[in-house]
C-alpha cells in the first residue's frame, strides 16, 4: 500500500504592519524635508512658508518611525548590534547609520533656519537632501534585494518608494499648513495661493507615481510565473480591493481629478484630495509589504 505524506509548512511573516508603518513614516519625513528645501535651498520663495513646517515634520516623523522598527524586531535592547556587527553589503547596515545622521542634520538645518542664518541653512539643506533620499530609498532596496519575492524584486522599487514619499509628503504638508493657518496663526487666514501651488505640484507627482506603478505591473504581467502570480494577487486576488480601489482609484486617480479640473479646484477639494492621498500611500506601503510575502516560497 502506497502512502503519500504531505507537509504544509507555514512560513513566518518576516514583515507586517509595523514595517509598513516604518516605511510610511520615513517616506513622509523624506518628502517633508525635501519640500522644506524648495525655498531655503533652491530659492523658490513661494514655498518659504513651508520651510519651517517641513523641517519640524521631517524631524518628528523620523523620531517616531524607528519605534515601529524596534517593536518589530522583538528584542530592541539588541539594536546596538547593528552598529557593531557590520555587513557592508546589507542596506540595513547603511540604513542604521542613516537613521542617526539624517535626524542630526535635520536638527542642525532647522536650528540655522530658525536663527535665519540663510547661508548655513542652505548648506545643511543640500546635505540633507541626499540623506533624506537615502534614509527612505534604502527601505526600497531592502525589499528589492528579496530575490524570492517577485513583487519586491524589481529595480523600480527604490524609485517607487521615493516617488510615493514625495507624493505623501506634499499631501501631508497641505493638511498641516491648512490646520496651522486656520487655527494657530495670528490672522487665522489660510494662504490659498500656497495651497493651490502645492496642489498642482501634488497632481503632477501623482502622475509620475502612477506611471511607475503601471510600469511595474506591466513587467510583472509579462515576466515569469511567480511574477504573474504576484500581479494576479493585487489585480484580482486577496489584495485587489486595497490596491485597485483604495490605493490607486481613491488614493491617486480621484485626487488627481479633484486637483486638475478647474471647477473642482478649491480649498475644500484640495484638502479632501490630500487626505485621500495620505491614506492611499499608507495602503500602498501595506500592500507592497504584506502582499509581497503572501505567495508561499516553494
Amino acid at each position: 500500500m502506497d502512502t503519500q505524506v504531505l507537509y504544509n509548512i507555514v512560513h513566518q511573516e518576516a514583515f507586517g504592519f509595523n514595517i509598513a508603518m516604518y516605511f510610511y513614516l520615513t517616506g513622509l519625513s523624506a518628502g517633508s524635508f525635501i519640500l522644506s528645501t524648495l525655498a531655503y535651498g533652491f530659492g523658490m520663495n513661494q514655498y518659504k512658508a513651508i520651510g519651517r513646517v517641513g523641517v519640524v515634520l521631517a524631524t518628528l516623523l523620523l523620531v517616531i518611525a524607528p519605534f515601529f522598527l524596534l517593536i518589530h524586531i522583538g528584542m530592541p535592547h539588541r539594536a546596538w548590534h547593528l552598529f557593531v556587527y557590520l555587513n557592508m553589503s546589507s542596506p540595513i547596515t547603511w540604513g542604521s547609520f542613516l537613521l542617526i545622521l539624517y535626524p542630526i542634520n535635520c536638527i542642525v538645518y532647522g536650528y540655522f533656519m530658525f536663527k535665519e542664518k540663510i547661508k548655513l541653512t542652505r548648506i545643511f539643506g543640500f546635505i540633507g537632501i541626499p540623506l533624506a533620499i537615502s534614509v527612505h530609498g534604502y527601505t526600497g532596496f531592502i525589499l528589492a534585494f528579496g530575490k524570492a519575492r517577485a513583487l519586491w524584486n524589481t529595480a523600480l522599487m527604490p524609485i517607487l518608494f521615493l516617488a510615493s514619499a514625495i507624493v505623501s509628503g506634499i499631501a501631508l504638508m497641505i493638511l498641516v499648513v491648512t490646520v496651522k493657518d486656520r487655527f494657530f496663526s495670528k490672522t487665522k487666514k489660510i494662504d490659498l495661493e500656497l495651497i493651490m501651488n502645492l496642489g498642482k505640484l501634488l497632481a503632477w507627482m501623482i502622475v509620475f507615481d502612477l506611471f511607475l506603478v503601471g510600469s511595474d505591473l506591466l513587467v510583472l504581467l509579462i515576466s515569469h510565473s511567480d511574477a504573474q502570480a504576484a500581479a494576479d494577487l493585487i489585480l484580482g486576488g486577496k489584495f485587489s480591493t486595497l490596491f485597485l480601489i483604495i490605493e490607486n482609484l481613491l488614493g491617486k486617480i480621484v485626487p488627481f481629478i479633484l486637483l486638475v479640473i478647474p471647477r473642482f479646484r478649491r480649498l475644500t477639494t484640495v484638502v479632501i484630495a490630500s487626505i485621500l492621498v495620505v491614506v492611499g500611500i499608507f495602503i500602498m506601503r501595506y500592500v507592497v509589504v504584506v502582499a509581497g510575502e503572501y505567495i508561499p516560497l516553494l
